[in-house]
């Protein structure tokens, strides 16, 4: 089976210059603990939740002015549509990560996340030990 089969194609995202209390608002209304970030569509890098407390808030940085661009990580994992979601879990199960954006030349075309995965009966030992693993924070 493969990632476009599973994935969502309609995902928020949003431009360097977001806000980080923006991107938060973002979380809260999507339910989710990362946000793509993309320039004219393009994925340029990805921020977390982590990331927001971790680099503004910890750090006594003002949420309301403080812009994504400068605390984004930028070495995103991605998966394309057409890889084998097989891979898409054994991503998530390495990193450590839920979700994962979905790539066309470059283009950010949907996302997919490890609910996504575990729906399919034939993954769900697979995406399970992911989350298992995701959890607990192991690394591998």
């Amino acid at each position: 089976m493969k990632v476009r089969e599973v994935m969502t194609s309609s995902v928020d995202w949003v431009t360097p210059d977001t806000t980080v209390v923006e991107v938060a608002k973002l979380m809260k209304k999507d339910d989710v603990g990362s946000i793509p970030i993309c320039q004219e569509n393009r994925l340029i890098g990805i921020i977390t939740d982590r990331d927001i407390v971790l680099k503004v808030v910890a750090a006594g940085g003002n949420t309301n002015n403080t812009s994504v661009k400068g605390i984004m990580s930028t070495d995103v994992i991605s998966v394309s549509t057409d890889q084998d979601v097989h891979e898409a879990a054994n991503l998530m199960s390495r990193y450590q990560i839920r979700r994962l954006p979905v790539v066309e030349n470059g283009k950010l075309v949907g996302i997919v996340a490890i609910g996504d995965l575990a729906v399919e009966k034939i993954h769900i030992n697979e995406a399970g030990d992911a989350l298992s693993d995701i959890s607990q924070g192991v690394h591998h």
